[in-house]
């Protein structure tokens, strides 16, 4: 995550879950870089499991439905993700839990991010980018792809 951070130089962080701390450590050490984080299935014994699941709000303009994923039942299909997003209103749905990286958008313009893991099965990270309130690219980059960025 910190190579992440030192590459991307991104305007806000996005956390999406497990190791709740690991995220906590990484907005303590950027204070300047505003921090969006719900707990994952392994926090739930840890005391931010009682951080809300679901967020649910604009990001630099746009609308974003960011969760772990472990409730809507994503390792089996995203279609309730989908759905659950779809009725919020949101422009994106951003969600982990399955490690497995994917970007794309549905045919009706939703976009949908799971970014995969950053420590494991090679690393990548997901990068949204947000231009007057929408989103103008969703992309991933392979943690081995990072070192390039500088």
């Amino acid at each position: 995550m910190r190579r992440c951070v030192r590459c991307v130089k991104p305007d806000a962080l996005i956390h999406l879950g497990d190791y709740f701390e690991d995220g906590a450590a990484i907005a303590e050490e950027n204070p300047h870089l505003p921090m969006h984080q719900v707990p994952g299935n392994c926090d739930r014994y840890r005391m931010v499991a009682y951080q809300p699941p679901v967020l649910c709000y604009p990001v630099f303009g746009a609308k974003l439905y960011m969760t772990h994923g472990h409730l809507h039942n994503v390792k089996f299909d995203i279609g309730r993700l989908l759905s659950d997003a779809r009725a919020e209103g949101v422009q994106a749905v951003l969600y982990g839990h399955t490690h497995i990286a994917d970007s794309h958008q549905e045919e009706d313009g939703l976009w949908v991010l799971n970014p995969g893991s950053c420590g494991s099965s090679g690393g990548s990270v997901g990068v949204l980018e947000v231009e007057n309130g929408n989103i103008i690219a969703c992309r991933l980059i392979k943690q081995a792809d990072l070192e390039e960025m500088l």
